[in-house]
């Protein structure tokens, strides 16, 4: 496998992962502050996006305006994958996107989709990094050998990705 295919994987895998996982910690800065939320991503490799719906009465949309540059941190801790995103955000008030986007979990925040506090984050990436080992057990009972050794644990891939 050359370079260019050996990337391709590697970027294939953090869009499959952070898909897989879901939800994850979105991290904006606030002057030099950095502040962090859950939220849920619709991430669409085939656009190069991952898009949240959230609300204008919310300060994370003031401080994407200040400084788009973000952090998305996906967490699987029982299956021990992890992917950290920096990318760009943008906040927009499409109601075709909104509408697209608008599904069962919105209806806990928003009546409808007509709502007009509704926007639309989109989250360009840059790069990402995942961590991706063979589940908490498997990884437990690595770390335990490699101790009993004095050796380093191998507990899966770590890998640093272009996107």
């Amino acid at each position: 496998m050359n370079d260019t295919e050996k990337d391709t994987d590697d970027s294939e895998r953090v869009w499959e992962l952070m898909k897989k996982v879901g939800i994850c910690m979105l991290a904006t800065r606030d002057g030099a502050l950095i502040r962090a939320r859950p939220m849920g991503a619709y991430v669409r490799r085939e656009e190069n996006a991952v898009y949240f719906l959230t609300d204008a009465r919310r300060h994370k949309d003031d401080e994407i305006a200040r400084d788009p540059h973000v952090c998305l941190a996906f967490a699987d801790a029982r299956g021990q994958t992890y992917v950290s995103l920096t990318g760009r955000a943008t906040i927009s008030a499409d109601r075709d996107k909104i509408r697209e986007l608008f599904t069962t979990p919105a209806k806990a925040w928003w009546d409808s989709a007509d709502d007009p506090n509704i926007r639309v984050l989109t989250v360009t990436p840059n790069d990402a990094e995942y961590w991706d080992s063979p589940g908490t057990v498997v990884s437990y009972i690595k770390m335990a050998a490699a101790a009993v050794t004095n050796t380093r644990p191998a507990l899966g891939d770590n890998k640093k990705v272009a996107l």
